[in-house]
């Protein structure tokens, strides 16, 4: 693990370590499988890259079958309102995972309730007939496809060099499983909380649809470009602040989670 990449505005890297022995996904991350695993440095600022304001850590591991990967976050006043899957995620606090992939990349957002947000983006200038996504999975007549840098993205608009992406909303990553565990009481102001953790196992049949041209389960010193989020929806008089706070495990320089090239690299070591 790397740390002095923040401060050289280089992308942060952080190394995952193989697990021998299956363990459950409950968003407990005191069990056994996580002691010792280290910690990402805190978080930062996406924009300034300053320390972020409420401590945010994480860390990975990997086995035969999964990529897994946990979050820490101190949070003094546990929210959320959105349950329904693929609900507007981020007007609630949450965590969120980017995965690079060829010519297209993945999200996934989940809030304090463990209800989670995932969209398969695939640049314009990729999907075309004949081409590995010119399949029933990537039908633009047939599927929910919204399209992201296009005009109405004001905020990235003509922004990137590869320009529009269609954003296929109802794509889910196969066998994802999330859990969340809370240190406090969501929604009730009254009280001060602790936090709460994250714990994710993505199956490697996900990652091949991403880098078709890789081999997984990774071998010793493969990497991946993978970014870690965490966005805290402020709010006054009930309604959400239109700029609330982003950090990230590498800064992006901009308000712009969706750079791939800014994403961090994750090593996969047998250690």
């Amino acid at each position: 693990m790397h740390q002095d990449t923040l401060q050289n505005g280089l992308p942060a890297e952080y190394t995952s370590r193989r697990v021998r022995s299956p363990f459950p996904i409950d968003g407990d991350l005191t069990k056994p499988a996580w002691q010792g695993v280290p910690k990402s440095p805190r978080f930062v600022d996406m924009v300034s890259g300053e320390p972020a304001f409420f401590d945010t850590r994480m860390a990975s591991l990997w086995d035969e079958n999964n990529l897994y990967l946990a979050y820490w976050l101190e949070e003094p006043a546990l929210r959320a309102t959105m349950t329904e899957r693929d609900s507007l995620v981020w007007f609630d606090n949450d965590v969120e995972l980017f995965l690079d992939g060829e010519d297209c990349y993945y999200e996934l957002e989940i809030n304090t309730l463990n209800t989670v947000y995932e969209v398969f983006f695939i640049y314009q200038d990729a999907l075309k007939r004949g081409t590995r996504f010119d399949t029933p999975e990537f039908d633009l007549y047939q599927r929910d496809v919204d399209v992201l840098c296009g005009f109405q993205d004001s905020s990235r608009y003509k922004k990137h060099p590869r320009g529009k992406r269609w954003a296929f909303m109802d794509w889910d990553y196969p066998g994802l499983r999330t859990a969340v565990q809370t240190a406090g009481t969501i929604n009730d102001p009254s009280t001060v909380d602790q936090g709460w953790t994250v714990e994710i196992a993505l199956p490697w049949e996900g990652l091949k649809k991403l880098l078709p041209s890789r081999s997984f389960p990774p071998a010793e010193g493969d990497s991946i470009r993978a970014a870690f989020f965490r966005f805290e929806a402020l709010r006054y008089h009930n309604k959400t602040v239109a700029e609330s706070p982003g950090w990230a495990l590498s800064p992006h320089g901009v308000y712009d989670s969706h750079i791939p090239e800014k994403f961090s690299y994750l090593h996969f070591t047998e250690a």
